[in-house]
């Protein structure tokens, strides 16, 4: 089947079509009313000539052509279909004139928000997560909208919470490593990567998607609390690594001064004293109390 696209339609300015038209009607109603004068004055009711006829048919004329006309607001659009042929498309803002006979759908072209449900699926480590997005998207070709799908409205909502839908599975809620791109980590890559899906989608429908954004995500309430034990205890580790790494710099570095300046001379055994008690002081969670050694204390008796 061949894809239908859209085309403009014709159509002419609807002020001058209105003004012929009004011509028409008051010539049709001047002929039936001389008409009907004549009649009346030879009281012969029987006696109608052909310009009764024409003027009936100038007001029928008239009718017809008040059929052809429709407004068009900006970002709107009107499908013309004649007699099941998709004739064009009128997309300036105005008031026209088109073919009387044809049927004029409506169609917006206007930008809209597709909020979805939070969707319940499992992300790349199989872990059950709540997902949601915001679609923003509009109609682009209007052919394709009215003719290629069925409601294209709903057409976009159920194409783009399958395409949420993929994403998540896709990708992991929260990843193990730092370079990896999960959900949570990487907000841009993960929209442009649904934006991208939910085109692919929606082309044919004739629909264009302008953003992307997670609007909510968050773990499934079963696992929700061991999953936040989970990203504590990561976190903490973290930090303690962190931690680690900048008090054995410190002592290190006490260390190479006290040589390099010759302050004290230490052995290793003093040095194996010295790095345990830095250590203990810098990485402990509580405030540590020096004890001071003041040397001991002779009396004679």
């Amino acid at each position: 089947m061949e894809a239908i696209k859209e085309k403009p339609a014709f159509k002419i300015n609807g002020f001058l079509v209105l003004a012929v038209t009004i011509a028409i009607a008051g010539a049709g109603f001047w002929l039936i009313s001389q008409n009907l004068l004549a009649i009346a004055s030879s009281n012969n009711w029987q006696d109608i000539s052909t310009n009764q006829f024409y003027g009936v048919g100038l007001l029928v004329l008239s009718f017809l052509l008040l059929l052809g006309f429709i407004p068009v607001q900006p970002n709107q659009a009107r499908v013309l279909v004649f007699f099941g042929n998709y004739i064009g498309t009128v997309r300036s803002p105005g008031f026209w004139w088109v073919n009387p006979l044809a049927s004029k759908s409506l169609v917006s072209l206007r930008v809209r928000n597709f909020n979805s449900d939070k969707l319940k699926v499992n992300d790349a480590q199989g872990s059950p997560i709540e997902i949601a997005a915001v679609v923003v998207w509009r109609v682009i070709d209007s052919a394709k909208a009215l003719f290629d799908v069925d409601y294209y409205q709903e057409f976009v909502a159920i194409q783009s919470e399958t395409a949420i839908r993929t994403l998540a599975i896709r990708y992991a809620y929260d990843a193990e490593n730092e370079n990896d791109s999960s959900l949570r980590g990487s907000p841009d890559e993960v929209a442009a990567a649904l934006k991208e899906e939910v085109q692919a989608r929606l082309v044919v429908a004739g629909v264009e998607v302008m953003e992307t954004r997670l609007s909510h995500l968050a773990y499934a309430p079963e696992i929700a609390q061991v999953m936040l034990r989970r990203q504590q205890a990561r976190a903490i580790i973290a930090a303690r690594q962190q931690i680690v790494e900048g008090a054995v710099s410190m002592v290190e570095m006490a260390i190479n001064q006290l040589s390099d300046r010759q302050i004290i001379a230490l052995d290793d055994e003093r040095k194996a004293a010295m790095i345990n008690n830095l250590l203990v002081v810098l990485t402990s969670e509580n405030n540590t109390q020096p004890v001071v050694n003041a040397g001991g204390l002779q009396v004679d008796n």
